[in-house]
């Protein structure tokens, strides 16, 4: 059963990074890194761009993912 929930998550983890990558290459990825440096400077905030949390979030599941996926079962 872990190596299911574990193929899901690097699935899942794999397709997230990937839009977040797509979003960052594209036009409105860029305009939310302006607009996100432009906010920041007024008001001294700490915003990030959707799509690092989604490249950050997907590089997380797929960690977790391939750590219960390919990890040795323990039964004695």
């Amino acid at each position: 059963m872990n190596r299911i929930i574990g193929i899901v998550l690097l699935v899942v983890g794999i397709v997230l990074f990937s839009q977040g990558l797509s979003r960052k290459d594209s036009l409105v990825g860029q305009a939310s890194e302006v607009g996100t440096s432009v906010a920041n400077k007024v008001d001294g905030g700490a915003r990030t761009p959707k799509h690092i949390i989604y490249m950050v979030g997907g590089g997380v599941l797929v960690l977790a993912g391939a750590g219960m996926t390919f990890r040795r079962s323990s039964k004695v």
